[in-house]
């Protein structure tokens, strides 16, 4: 089984799509490393297994034990830790994080949200030999309305603005969340480097999903989310015909 490194991700631009998930447990990256090329360690994790009502308030000493086992168990994939929110408020305080990161789990990369803004801190990480995955678009962290963007000129021409200065900061990738098609497809064609959409169409290089979303886990579903199975169903089930089963000894 060949590792997946960036330079392979970097090559897969405009040939073959990207396949992301996300991943928490020993279970869930053995199984995702089998068909993923990235797997990210989501701070959605806080919302999914913590049940935090937003992904603002884990930690990163909660989400470096469970990269730790994710890294351990994907043998293959690339394995990307999402840095939380106010880990990264500058140059400075973000590599402190992702030095420690990288440090104690061993994964691949870390991600960051945000356009412009980050630019100045991905060189500084990038140069300082921390590869970075950049997120444009819907900023869960910091949004205030969870809407699709791009829907009007001044979205779209901040957010392909974002894209171009972010794609030239040094990320090896982008994840796009929740844009309209053509903005998509318009910021796919204009950076060198794959774009991994999240509800942000066909046309990017790639496309993640929160596991636990896709699979039937989540209490909330986002409209984007094609859900491949119902897994609470078949969890209570299985709980139900074991209850039965110790009822009637």
């Amino acid at each position: 089984m060949q590792k997946i490194t960036i330079e392979k991700i970097l090559k897969k631009k405009n040939k073959t799509p990207i396949v992301c998930l996300t991943a928490y447990s020993k279970a869930i990256a053995q199984i995702a490393d089998r068909y993923c090329d990235i797997i990210l360690v989501g701070d959605s994790l806080g919302m999914v297994l913590y049940g935090m009502k937003t992904t603002r308030k884990i930690k990163i000493e909660t989400m470096i034990p469970h990269a730790k086992t994710v890294k351990d168990f994907a043998r293959k994939s690339l394995v990307v830790f999402d840095m939380p929110y106010k880990t990264y408020t500058n140059k400075f305080i973000a590599y402190k994080n992702a030095r420690k990161i990288i440090k104690l789990t061993k994964c691949d990369a870390v991600k960051l949200e945000g356009g412009k803004k980050m630019v100045g801190t991905i060189k500084h990480l990038t140069k300082k030999g921390i590869p970075v995955m950049g997120h444009i678009g819907l900023l869960p962290q910091t949004s205030t309305n969870f809407k699709v963007k791009g829907k009007n000129f001044i979205q779209k021409k901040q957010i392909l603005e974002d894209a171009i200065a972010v794609s030239n900061s040094g990320v090896f990738a982008i994840i796009i969340e929740c844009v309209v098609e053509n903005l998509a497809k318009k910021i796919t064609k204009n950076v060198s480097i794959p774009t991994i959409g999240i509800g942000a169409s066909m046309h990017c290089d790639g496309q993640i999903l929160v596991t636990d979303d896709m699979i039937g886990l989540s209490d909330f579903l986002p409209k984007f989310v094609k859900q491949y199975s119902n897994l609470k169903k078949v969890i209570e089930k299985c709980i139900k015909n074991y209850s039965e089963d110790v009822k009637l000894r």
